[in-house]
């Protein structure tokens, strides 16, 4: 629909003026996206495919590319989701070491796609964006800093993109008296390089993604170590292991592995064998999709996987009554993100390892007190305490009314189709609210939504419209359907989940309502019905222009393109 607020870019003439250019010139616009990670890199690439008369630059805090990838180096950092379906579909690499790829492994992927296909000059580093503010005239006004020499500078674009990820703004645990520790704290996504943890008694606080793989990394080489969590949580073996039907295990069952390390003549013949190749990535990816059934709580998958899961982890904690009733949860399989902990079972179990649920009172200077009134000392805490989910931007981000970081303290974070929001023009996101990351890769996602908006874009630029964003009536209904929806999910059980922002009853605004091909399915195109538009001198159909098309021009193509093409069969 056109919008009731402003129509017109400039100044309107009630007299309509026919545009002297052919139906499908493309106007420049500039755009400009926030981190370097997956999402930022997706993006610059989807671009270059997809559009022309551009600009595009990409401002990211860090030193090097990589978002999360660059950040969490704690030791055992892995994917949890196998490495040759955590890469872009574009540029594949059939040189993954092992099945699930390590953190430095995946970091020095995207520098290597960066490098390789010239990506780089669009990114600039050691940047961040410290507010947005929405102008009628058709762009974004951006103060952004250089945080190399703290200067604050002006910017702008026509499209702000936020590819800042979710997983990305860590946060310290709230308990009192944390920054009273007088040993060495540490947060798991901001890990010293030189931190020395061999023979020192260790405190690891958290269960999730992280802490499963912290524990067994660190516990060999500790005297002690503590590991404190407040909530059981569902530990499965990797993946490949139960795979025993479909594709996925006629394929697996002929790899050449050491554990999880590929043999190099199987890598080789992933290198040699294209065919191959693409026969194993997609087999995995279908078995990786097939987990959704799995997800519906009254499903018989989910009936499967919760016996199969408590016999599994109760065999490797040695049937320890204490640890089974610690660890093994009541709630859902999937409520909590379903993470494989190769060796986190078996190091609890270990001589030199102390599992405490107690809740904690306090820091104190030399460690923690307990509810019991314990006080247990330690050289080092380390906190896996995760992210700040609350989707609130980092900056002031000021739209047609009000700053989105507002918006999102006073409400839940809602988004239409997870990537736009009513009243904030051409603004666009990666992984926003209720988006597919409950299960597969990040890296398809990031794709497809690349795809999405580089469409959306496209768009705009040849057919005179100067801005979009979903009306509040569509992201109602959108929202109307969520919740609906969510009930019937596992994401929405009783346990404590970042899938509902660190919370233990209420709203799932993480993730999409219905499978990943459900979402892909979802963005195969854009519903214009859904949105608001401003246009051009408020003319809808000046794109029309001259009355030419840029398809019979000179560099045009094919001008006869609809009789078929010269050479194809009849």
């Amino acid at each position: 629909m056109v919008s009731n607020m402003a129509e017109t870019s400039g100044s309107t003439s009630s007299v309509y003026k026919v545009l002297e250019q052919p139906l499908g010139t493309a106007r420049h616009v500039r755009i400009i996206t926030i981190g370097a990670g997956a999402s930022g890199i997706s993006m610059i690439y989807t671009l270059r495919t997809s559009l022309i008369n551009y600009t595009h630059t990409v401002y990211e805090k860090n030193p090097q590319v990589g978002g999360t990838w660059y950040e969490n180096r704690y030791p055992g950092c892995k994917c949890d989701i196998p490495a040759h379906n955590y890469q872009y579909s574009w540029k594949p690499n059939p040189e993954w070491k092992s099945f699930f790829g390590s953190a430095e492994e995946i970091n020095a992927y995207f520098r290597r796609v960066c490098e390789e296909d010239d990506l780089g000059k669009e990114i600039k580093t050691e940047h961040s964006v410290v507010e947005a503010k929405w102008n009628e005239k058709g762009i974004w006004e951006l103060k952004v800093e250089d945080l190399r020499n703290g200067v604050v500078f002006d910017d702008y674009c026509h499209f702000l993109l936020n590819a800042s990820g979710i997983l990305n703004n860590w946060k310290w645990p709230q308990i009192p008296g944390l920054q009273d520790f007088k040993g060495e704290l540490i947060h798991s996504a901001n890990w010293p390089e030189k931190y020395e943890y061999s023979g020192k008694k260790v405190a690891v606080i958290g269960n999730g993604s992280s802490g499963v793989q912290i524990v067994p990394a660190l516990q060999p080489d500790v005297s002690e170590l503590v590991h404190f969590f407040r909530s059981p949580t569902w530990v499965a073996p990797p993946t490949y292991k139960t795979w025993k039907t479909g594709k996925a295990a006629e394929v697996l069952g002929n790899l050449e592995m050491d554990g999880e390390v590929f043999s190099p003549a199987q890598i080789e013949k992933f290198k040699t064998s294209p065919k191959y190749y693409l026969e194993f990535v997609k087999a995995v990816e279908q078995q990786i999709n097939s987990r959704f059934p799995m997800l519906l709580k009254d499903s018989e998958a989910q009936a499967q996987a919760f016996k199969m899961l408590s016999v599994y982890m109760t065999t490797l904690l040695k049937n320890d009554e204490r640890l089974c009733k610690a660890l093994i949860p009541s709630f859902p399989v999937g409520c909590r993100r379903l993470t494989p902990g190769p060796g986190y079972l078996e190091s609890l179990t270990q001589n030199n390892v102390r599992v405490i649920t107690d809740s904690i009172v306090k820091v104190v200077p030399a460690g923690l007190e307990i509810s019991t009134g314990e006080v247990i000392e330690f050289d080092s805490l380390i906190c896996a305490t995760g992210f700040d989910l609350s989707f609130r931007p980092r900056f002031p981000l000021i739209g047609r009314k009000e700053n989105l970081q507002d918006l999102w303290t006073d409400n839940l974070p809602r988004a239409y189709m997870s990537c736009a929001v009513p009243d904030f023009p051409n603004f666009f996101m990666f992984l926003g609210p209720s988006s597919p990351i409950g299960h597969g890769s990040v890296i398809t996602i990031t794709e497809h939504i690349s795809k999405y908006i580089a469409s959306i874009i496209q768009k705009c630029q040849t057919e005179g419209i100067v801005s979009l964003s979903p009306s509040h009536e569509a992201l109602d209904a959108y929202s109307a359907h969520i919740d609906a929806f969510m009930p019937r999910t596992a994401w929405a059980g009783t346990c404590r989940s970042w899938f509902k922002d660190g919370r233990e009853t209420g709203p799932v605004t993480v993730l999409h309502p219905g499978s990943r091909i459900h979402w892909f399915h979802m963005l195969e195109r854009f519903r214009g019905e859904d949105f608001e538009f401003t246009y051009e001198d408020g003319q809808m159909f000046g794109y029309l222009g001259n009355g030419f098309s840029t398809k019979e021009l000179a560099g045009g193509g094919d001008p006869t393109w609809y009789l078929g093409t010269l050479g194809a069969e009849i």
